[in-house]
């Protein structure tokens, strides 16, 4: 009885989306949740799934799905610097946050021929509704022959607008809504996260080994615009040029109870054109710790003459969860000329799980004539327990290195973080973490000089 009620709603939800558009899709089958084929569940069971699994496959018909992510969070976060003078931190009080939502779009195609279509409902950076991204996901092509078939055994292709697959440690992040991967509330303080057009292509190779090659615009939107700006020409050598990643690694469960992976990756892309890359800061939804370490508001600006007259100033504006979007996180400002890699390492055994990265990342900024350097490490422990492993404790230690272009000296920001959560189902999840982050060697001028934040955050958390 309620099987057939949920899916009596789920057809009617599709119905009325389609309504009144000149393209009927008719679906032999349309779920809820339900994980279809090549594809990682949005629920319990696709934590520690990184990349999508290739699974023999079947068609009997278009396959729909709908799924979702919703995360509610509660703070009481406090934060401090010692920068002489200059605007006052952020007035925060414990409360709730704005929550956030996805929504995901998965149907089967064709046999092996998956689409996928995620949209931001409610996010921090953007209130309205954004579409993340949407691809095609190929594990078999629709062409007659054995040699299609026999190469389609173990490669497995993606072509779309995309996150790219940079690292392991964007399968554990939160995104938006989409929190339930990450046993932790936030990401990394250098978080490495990008949609981009491209394509990738996976090699998935015998006892335990894989390899993946992409290349992709190198942007976060596409743009046909020349590198010269509309109303003045570019420096000389100024170009656009597509961004190139690759990844090699090994993943194998050893026994029953032992899981080992370990991962290389590297993302480069070598242009210097007006419209920047976005690695470190292609994220269009948001820190989850609200607003520490932002200022309370924007400095205002002197008045000006102009053309013999005297220009107002700017009044002081507010800061907004909005516009200082990315508290608690270190964007190095690699939007130029940016070659980086990521090393992680996955052990499971039983309930314990280690996860481990190292990061080195070199770029620059459109002003900027040389290079600078950025370093990250993360390890966290977690341990998973009771019937299904559905409770859960972790520590997590971050720490970045980093050269500013504003500054000489090298500055040093590290995070600590202890968690635990419960999954009352595979689909709700509550969790908290008490965190304490601090910032070294920036400038008296920094509002980060000296700067610390500290405290807990909750979420409660649905997936499916």
């Amino acid at each position: 009885m309620k099987t057939s009620l949920n899916k009596t709603l789920a057809k009617a939800a599709v119905a009325l989306l389609i309504a009144g558009t000149p393209v009927l899709v008719k679906a032999q089958l349309v779920t809820v949740g339900e994980k279809l084929q090549n594809m990682r569940a949005a629920d319990k069971s696709g934590i520690n799934v990184f990349e999508a699994p290739k699974e023999e496959s079947t068609f009997d018909g278009l396959r729909f799905n709908i799924g979702a992510g919703f995360t509610q969070g509660y703070q009481s976060l406090s934060h401090e610097n010692d920068r002489p003078g200059g605007i006052p931190l952020y007035h925060m009080s414990p409360g709730f946050n704005n929550a956030s939502a996805n929504l995901t779009y998965d149907a089967v195609l064709a046999n092996g021929i998956r689409l996928n279509l995620t949209t931001y409902l409610s996010s921090r950076h953007h209130n309205e509704t954004w579409v993340k991204a949407g691809y095609l996901q190929f594990d078999k092509l629709p062409f007659k022959g054995q040699f299609w078939d026999d190469l389609m055994k173990f490669t497995t292709i993606k072509v779309g607008h995309m996150e790219v697959n940079y690292g392991d440690a964007h399968f554990r992040r939160s995104d938006g809504g989409s929190t339930i991967y990450n046993p932790f509330v936030e990401n990394y303080i250098m978080d490495a996260f990008a949609t981009e057009i491209g394509a990738e292509i996976y090699l998935h190779g015998s006892n335990g080994f894989f390899g993946m090659v992409g290349a992709t615009g190198g942007t976060i939107r596409g743009t046909i615009d020349s590198t010269n700006s509309q109303t003045s020409a570019a420096p000389a050598g100024v170009s656009k040029m597509p961004s190139i990643l690759g990844k090699l690694g090994f993943d194998k469960q050893i026994d029953e109870n032992l899981r080992v992976r370990l991962a290389a990756s590297i993302y480069h892309n070598n242009a210097v054109a007006a419209t920047g890359n976005t690695l470190f800061g292609g994220d269009r939804t948001g820190s989850n710790y609200f607003m520490v370490l932002e200022p309370a508001y924007t400095s205002a600006a002197a008045p000006v003459i102009s053309n013999g007259a005297v220009v107002p100033g700017t009044v002081n504006t507010t800061a907004s969860y909005s516009t200082n979007a990315f508290s608690g996180r270190f964007n190095p400002g690699f939007t130029r000329k940016i070659t980086t890699a990521q090393i992680n390492a996955f052990i499971k055994y039983s309930g314990l799980e280690i996860f481990g990265t190292y990061e080195l990342a070199k770029g620059r900024s459109y002003t900027e004539t040389t290079k600078r350097d950025a370093n990250q490490f993360a390890i966290d422990g977690v341990y998973r327990f009771g019937p299904n492993e559905n409770l859960f404790v972790g520590a997590r230690y971050n720490a970045v290195n980093a050269d500013l272009a504003t500054q000489q000296d090298e500055v040093k920001i590290d995070r600590t973080a202890f968690a635990a959560g419960w999954f009352l189902t595979k689909n709700i999840m509550v969790k908290g973490e008490y965190v304490t982050q601090k910032y070294k060697d920036f400038d008296t001028t920094d509002i980060r000089h000296g700067g610390k934040f500290d405290g807990f955050v909750m979420q409660a958390v649905i997936g499916f």
